[in-house]
């Protein structure tokens, strides 16, 4: 099969995905009781009469059906258009840029955390199979994967804030903050929300790596490296690390999607204003176009990953590269 009308398959695949959960991310704020505009001018003290909510309800396209709402949907998304936050009142493309910076280093510098400390404990674990450290590890690793990253978080904020002080509880400052006291803020509110995140993550990738080489030490390459007398520790890290870190790694690039969720977690318990904290607050608002803003994003970057995973890997395993040129082996197939 020639690259062309595979690359314009899988094209057409993401196409499909994407338009499918486009479409998912447009109903689901809708099927929720109440909206935007009860919420936020419905009350009291608000003192606005059923002849100024329905105005207000028509200015945000709110008074049209569910169809024809999807249809200026789709049709704002054509032009680059959003729409604009009911609670906001700006437009949904600048709330999000302003809060996307935050969620981006919250859940790249935990990703490259969880991924380095998870990867290097399973591959101890593993190399020490069957004995007491390889029992502890897993024990102690199970244990901190059972927790609920709320639970953490807060267990970091009463050790780390309330008790010793070092690191603030809540909220952060401008990436934008200049000079060096500035940046060391931004690093002292990143602390706590990254570590949670690191934590309710780390487990999965751990017993991934743990598996991953553990298999690989049963390889019969490994067995012919001891016969040849390398070194134990060049054997560990150059031949069986090596191999085993292309699972953990589309492993990884595929739970982007589990990432965020628990981002979403993590903003709310620390009130920290990423575009998990945003969903949260906009969920409280019935904020419908936010809500399918973020989700939208949500969603391209998941898409993205899993994009990133499929072109990257055969770079990695050059098998799969191989079976791919011939059209034997799908690269999902590939990984398994």
């Amino acid at each position: 099969m020639s690259r062309l009308p595979r690359a314009l398959g899988r094209a057409g695949q993401y196409a499909l995905v994407l338009l499918v959960a486009t479409t998912v991310n447009f109903l689901l704020p809708h099927l929720a009781p109440g909206d935007p505009v009860t919420y936020r001018y419905g009350g009291e003290t608000a003192g606005l009469t059923p002849a100024q909510l329905a105005e207000v309800r028509a200015r945000y396209g709110l008074d049209e059906s569910l169809p024809e709402q999807y249809g200026a949907f789709w049709a704002g998304l054509a032009r680059g258009d959003l729409g604009v936050s009911v609670d906001y009142n700006r437009p949904v493309a600048d709330v999000l840029a302003e809060r996307l910076p935050w969620t981006l280093a919250l859940v790249g510098i935990a990703t490259l955390l969880a991924f380095a400390v998870g990867t290097l404990l399973g591959a101890v674990a593993a190399w020490r199979r069957g004995t007491r450290r390889d029992a502890g590890m897993v024990v102690g690793v199970l244990a901190v994967d059972a927790m609920p990253g709320f639970w953490i978080g807060m267990m970091l904020i009463a050790v780390f804030s309330v008790e010793l002080g070092w690191f603030p509880s809540y909220g952060a400052v401008a990436i934008t903050a200049e000079g060096a006291a500035g940046w060391l803020e931004v690093a002292q509110r990143l602390v706590l929300p990254v570590a949670t995140l690191t934590l309710a993550t780390v487990g999965s990738i751990f017993l991934l790596a743990r598996a991953a080489m553990t298999s690989v030490l049963d390889e019969a390459f490994v067995r012919l490296a001891r016969s040849t007398g390398i070194p134990e520790h060049r054997i560990a890290v150059r031949h069986a690390l090596r191999n085993a870190l292309l699972p953990v790694y589309t492993n990884l690039t595929l739970a982007v999607g589990t990432l965020v969720s628990g981002a979403v977690v993590v903003e709310t318990v620390f009130a920290y204003p990423g575009i998990g904290r945003l969903i949260y607050e906009a969920v409280l608002a019935r904020d419908y176009p936010v809500l399918q803003g973020a989700f939208l994003l949500v969603t391209v970057g998941v898409i993205a990953a899993n994009l990133l995973a499929d072109v990257t890997y055969p770079l990695l395993d050059p098998r799969v590269r191989h079976d791919r040129g011939t059209g034997d082996v799908p690269a999902v197939e590939a990984t398994r």
